[in-house]
Order: structure tokens, then C-alpha cells, then sequence
């Protein structure tokens, strides 16, 4: 076994690998740019040595600086994580050739799987279902045009050498495959360095399952049960769930069989993944082979128990698989939902900058369900404009598909992150969902469910009732630790008020106590819009996250102060709450209401980023659906398009700038 290995990653991925090497008793060495010198992973290894500037290509990219520090450190083998060069046969070789042990597959399979045109010929070959499309490399955008209307519309433009979404286009006609294919060309080169795409089939309402393969180089090839992987956005993976609720045994097992003899075709060993599209009639096409350890891997390791980084190592260390396919098994169902460092109110743009205040759920068994939170970051750390967005992968195990979904609810109401904007809120919001809970999935789920994006939600009646009562809960907690400060000029009478109203976001919510005292923890009886509750909690003042019991039923949400009332976020409501006297809330009625301002004449940067492409000049008349900017951020380029006929009046943005959100980019005359 090593001794030591290198982890060429960094955030959350390299600080997973870490912990199972420290685990399996293997001493550590981490990489860094300037970006990450204070990182977590940097703060966990055993060493850690700085490789460069902040952008990938001038760090985590340059294999030579990795090896370097191999030979400086010792190291014996490399873990690549995911993404960065963990797909790259060339680096693979280097290593080789260094004596240095590459945690992955060989570059035989790396070559043959990680490219998505080439694999699809493997497939082929080994009998392995496939979409229709075309498999050479297209020239150009007529080229494309000319492809797609043989295969029929709609198509997939896809990065030949592509991952995580990026590269990729749906094109419904002629126009769209023009645009799609320059906007996947550009994307695939800035990312990976390999502008070349090819165009499929695009199987409509498509759910995206994905088997989890093993392999060691003794022969011995396994499958680890499927992950479902449909829920999407912008073809990024959001939540993933194992296993499926869409899968009978038998296409389980054909699809587990299908795999395993691709992996034999390239001769695999290590963990790996093939993904797979699958109709409404369980009719299921492969997609791709990822020849590196997944994202969503935990979802895996949770409902089989098999700790995939250390059969990683072990296979890389020459040692045969412990289980043979037999022996696998199933047990309950968990899911994995990523929380990104995104705006879900702003179309889900990424978002910048540092963590205030970072307070994951407590991991662990939470009576008989389990939460596992695997992250890279803590409180204070900075979320950059260099790498990926996502900030942590939470996991929540349960023996039955209800209650992980409810365990996962409970577990995101109580995931505290301030200081930047992130997609906990539509995360929490999905967990009620009627859709995703009764499992009707499809990889158009978000943009079918969310068409217009996802805005604000309001509470009904009874949520809004439910609100109040937390809300004065909170506020009677907090006026009787005042009530009792030692300081105060005038001693309280010890009565307390019954009538209340909570205005919640507009409305006001009449409510009344059935009497009672103050303590902690608080234990009332309350009257809210004609709904009775049982209000009971542990909270104290100043704690983010309110825990307790309304009827019976388990609640968490978070409170947090704003002026003259609360904000309080709970299964995707973010409402602002302010408890008044009945008197109080009827001169509240009459105070006026602030109008935000007009920018409709105003193209402003929906995130921070850097300025592409301006696609208009001053005095320019422009129709609705035309391009008026490209932004890129995170690895992504955002393509900008006005809203309704319009003239362009002034540019305050040129190509190469670096803007923040809401910079002014156009005004309109």
C-alpha cells in the first residue's frame, strides 16, 4: 500500500479524498494556486505545497508542476479527483514514465472512454445501446445544420472532450444549431482545450441514470446499482438520488450487465461511471463514460457501504476486489443535493464572494436516517470567480425514499450560508415538491416546473400561520431575555399580551395565545388565522436556526434579524416577519410603499463576470430574442438577449472588462 499520495484537486473533492487516505493510515500532499493558500483541503493534508497562479490553466492544469511536487514530496501516486486532469490519458503517461501510480483508469481506457466520440464507437463495438447521431468531428456550422437535418430535430451539439454541462447545446431548428454550435465550440475551447463537437439525437422527457462500475486488474468487474441523476439545470446535475425510483430490477440489471462489458472492452480498472439516458418506456441509450470518481459518488456509497476512494486506491495499489457482483447490495435510499454559490432568483447566476457565516447541519444519524456533508469551504472563506461554484454536497441517507427526502428537507432548512447567494432555497423548495416526491422526473424538470425561473415563493394559509407562530415565538423569547436584563430602568409586570398580529411579507396574521409563561424551552399553546398549534422549541436569541415542534411535527427554520422584524427561510419561503400589537399593525396598514427603482431602460450584469463579446453598437435597432452581450462566469458563458424591441443608446462596457452585478453593460434610448 502507498505511503503517501498526492491530491491533484482542490475544494471539496480533495478534502474527501483526505479523509479516507488519513483513514486508511496513507500521509497527504495537497496543491494550491493563489487563489486557495488559506483553503480547507490546504488546512487538512499532511503537506501541501503552491503551484501557481489562480486560474486552472496556470496551476491545477499544468501537469508538470505536479509531478514536481511529486518528486519533491515523495509522493508515490496521484489522486486526480474530478475535472482538472483527471480525464487526461496525457497526464496519465507523464506520471507513468516518472514511476509515479495514477489513481484512474489507464490511458488505453481514458483514451477510448473520455472522449465522447470515440466511446460511442467502443460502445458499438461491444454491444452497448446507443443514440442515434453522428459520430465524426463536424467542420463548421453548415456542416452542423446539414447533420442535424438528417437526424431530425431536436439535437444535442455536445463538446467532444466536454464534462459538467459545459460545451453542450439543444437545437429545436437551423437557427438554433448555428448558434448552438459556435456558443459549444467557444465554451469546449476556453474549458478543455479541444473545440470539437459532434450532434446526436435528443431524446424528449429523458431521465438521466448513471450505473457506478468497479474494476480492479485482476479481471474482476462489478456494478454498484444506478444513480438517478435528472434533476438539471443547464445539463449541471443539481440532485442525484440512489436508487432510482424509475428502474425495475431486470433494466437494472441490463443496464448493470451493458456496463460491465464496456468495461471489459477497454480493459478498466478503477472506479467509473456510465451514464445513460432513459425513455418513458425504460428504453435506455448510453451517453458517455466518465473514467474518473463522479460528484454524486456518496449517494452511492451510502446505500452500498462500499467507500469507492479506498477501492480506488487499493485497485491502484494492485490489490483485487474484496465483493464480487453477488455481493452487492442495496440497502435504503439517499440523496445528494448540491449547494452552489448561485442566485436561484437571478435565473441561477453565479454568485461571489466570502462566507459570513457557513453553519452545515450536524452529520451523522439523526434517529434513523444519516446526513453527510461533504465541503471544501468553512466560515470565512471566499468563494472566487475561478473555479467551480459548488460549495458542498449534501447527503441524507433514510431505509426508505419518503424519509430521505424528508431527512434531506430538514437538513437543507437547517443549512446556514450567509454572505454570498446560493440555490438553498430552491433546493428547499424542492424537497415539498409533488413532482420530485412522487418521482416523475425528466432531465426538463427544472425548466419545466420553473419556466419563468425560480421566484420567490408565497406561503398559503396554513404555512403562512405556521410563520407567525415561529415568528412569535421568536420575538416573546426575545422580549422576555429583555425583560429580564439586569439593566433595565423599568421591572416588567411579569403579564403577557394574548392578542397579536405578525404581518408576513403583506398580510397580517391575526394571533392570539392561550396564556401562559416565557421559558426556555417554549412550550404554548397559540391561535393563528384560526389554526390552533402547539408551539414548542429550544431556540435562544441569536441562534440562526429555530428548532422545535408545531403539533407534533417536526420544524426547522431560520431567523435571522432585519430591521424591525425577521427574515425567516423555510422549506423555500424566505418571508420577512414583524410582530406588532393589534393597534400597532393597524397604523402599519398605513404607512407608505417604497418603489424600486426603474431599469428597464438598463441592461446590467445579472453576475459578476467578464465581458465576451458586445454584439451591438450605439444608435443599433434590435428585436426581441437578439443577442446583445456574452458574460462569462464560472467556466460558463452567458449569452444576454433583449427583452422586447428596442434602440441601443450608450455602451459602458467593452470586451475584457470585469464587471460586478448590476453594472450598468447598455442603456437604451
Amino acid at each position: 500500500m502507498f505511503k503517501k499520495i498526492l491530491i491533484a484537486n482542490r475544494g471539496e473533492i480533495a478534502c474527501r479524498v483526505i479523509k479516507t487516505a488519513r483513514r486508511m493510515g496513507i500521509a497527504t500532499v495537497a496543491v494550491y494556486s493563489d487563489a486557495d493558500r488559506d483553503a480547507l483541503h490546504v488546512e487538512m493534508a499532511d503537506e501541501a505545497v503552491h503551484i501557481g497562479p489562480a486560474a486552472a490553466a496556470e496551476s491545477y492544469l499544468v501537469a508538470e508542476k505536479i509531478i514536481a511536487v511529486c518528486k519533491e514530496t515523495g509522493a508515490e501516486a496521484v489522486h486526480p479527483g474530478y475535472g482538472f486532469l483527471s480525464e487526461r490519458a496525457s497526464f496519465c503517461e507523464a506520471l507513468e514514465r516518472e514511476g509515479i501510480v495514477f489513481i484512474g483508469p489507464k490511458p488505453k481506457a481514458i483514451r477510448a472512454m473520455g472522449d465522447k466520440i470515440e466511446s460511442k464507437k467502443f460502445a458499438n463495438a461491444a454491444k452497448v445501446s446507443t443514440v442515434p447521431g453522428h459520430l465524426g468531428v463536424i467542420e463548421d456550422a453548415a456542416h452542423a445544420e446539414k447533420i442535424a437535418g438528417q437526424i431530425g430535430y431536436p439535437v444535442m451539439i455536445k463538446a467532444s472532450a466536454g464534462g459538467g454541462g459545459k460545451g453542450m447545446r439543444i437545437a429545436w431548428n437551423e437557427a438554433e444549431v448555428r448558434d448552438g454550435f459556435d456558443r459549444a465550440r467557444s465554451e469546449a475551447r476556453s474549458s478543455f482545450g479541444d473545440d470539437r463537437v459532434f450532434i446526436e439525437k435528443y431524446i424528449v422527457d429523458p431521465r438521466h441514470i448513471e450505473i457506478q462500475v468497479l474494476a480492479d486488474a485482476h479481471g474482476s468487474t462489478v456494478y454498484l446499482g444506478e444513480r438517478e441523476c435528472s434533476i438539471q439545470r443547464r445539463n449541471q446535475k443539481v440532485v442525484e438520488e440512489a436508487p432510482s425510483p424509475f428502474l425495475d430490477g431486470k433494466t437494472r440489471q441490463a443496464m448493470g450487465k451493458q456496463s460491465v462489458a464496456l468495461a471489459k472492452v477497454v480493459d478498466y480498472q478503477s472506479a467509473g461511471t456510465v451514464e445513460f439516458i432513459v425513455d418513458r418506456d425504460r428504453n435506455f441509450y448510453f451517453l458517455e463514460m466518465n473514467t474518473r470518481l463522479q460528484v454524486e459518488h456518496p449517494v452511492t456509497e451510502l446505500v452500498t457501504g462500499i467507500d469507492l476512494v479506498e477501492q480506488m486506491i487499493r485497485i491502484a495499489a494492485g490489490e483485487t476486489l474484496p465483493f464480487s457482483q453477488k455481493d452487492i447490495k442495496l440497502n435504503g435510499w439517499a440523496i445528494e443535493s448540491r449547494l452552489y454559490a448561485e442566485d436561484p432568483y437571478r435565473n441561477f447566476l453565479p454568485s461571489i464572494g466570502r462566507l459570513t457565516r457557513y453553519r452545515p447541519p450536524a452529520e451523522g444519524w439523526h434517529g434513523s436516517t444519516i446526513v453527510r456533508n461533504d465541503t471544501g469551504v468553512f466560515e470565512g472563506a471566499e468563494i472566487s470567480m475561478y473555479y467551480d461554484p459548488m460549495i458542498a454536497k449534501l447527503c441524507a441517507w433514510a431505509p426508505d425514499r419518503s424519509a430521505a427526502i424528508d431527512a434531506m428537507g430538514q437538513a437543507l432548512d437547517g443549512f446556514v450560508v450567509d454572505g454570498i447567494a446560493h440555490n438553498l432555497p430552491f433546493l428547499s423548495a424542492l424537497m415539498k415538491h409533488p413532482r420530485w416526491r412522487e418521482g416523475r422526473l425528466s432531465t426538463g424538470f427544472i425548466a419545466e416546473e420553473y419556466p419563468h425561473g425560480f421566484a420567490p415563493m408565497a406561503p398559503d394559509q396554513r404555512e403562512e400561520a405556521l410563520l407567525a407562530a415561529v415568528a412569535l415565538s421568536t420575538a416573546l423569547i426575545e422580549a422576555d431575555r429583555r425583560e429580564r436584563h439586569i439593566d433595565r430602568l423599568r421591572a416588567s409586570d411579569g403579564k403577557l399580551r394574548e392578542e397579536w398580529v405578525v404581518k408576513i411579507g403583506t398580510d397580517y396574521v391575526p394571533v392570539r395565545l392561550a396564556g401562559g409563561l416565557v421559558t426556555i424551552p417554549f412550550d404554548m399553546e397559540m391561535e393563528a388565522a384560526g389554526e390552533k398549534f402547539h408551539v414548542v422549541t429550544d431556540w435562544r436569541p441569536g441562534g440562526p436556526v429555530w428548532n422545535g415542534a408545531i403539533d407534533g411535527r417536526a420544524v426547522t427554520a431560520q431567523v435571522r434579524p432585519v430591521l424591525n422584524g425577521m427574515r425567516i427561510d423555510w422549506q423555500g419561503l424566505a418571508v420577512r416577519a414583524t410582530v406588532f400589537t393589534p393597534r400597532h399593525a393597524e397604523l402599519d396598514c398605513l404607512m407608505p410603499v417604497k418603489v424600486p427603482p426603474d431599469t428597464s431602460k438598463l441592461l446590467l450584469c445579472p453576475m459578476p463576470g467578464l465581458v465576451i463579446s458586445i454584439a451591438v453598437a450605439e444608435g443599433q435597432e434590435v428585436k426581441a430574442g437578439e443577442t446583445l452581450a456574452v458574460v462569462e462566469a464560472m467556466k460558463m458563458e452567458n449569452v444576454l438577449r433583449a427583452e422586447r424591441d428596442l434602440v441601443v443608446g450608450k455602451i459602458n462596457a467593452k470586451p475584457g472588462e470585469s464587471l460586478a452585478v448590476d453594472a450598468v453593460i447598455l442603456e437604451f434610448a
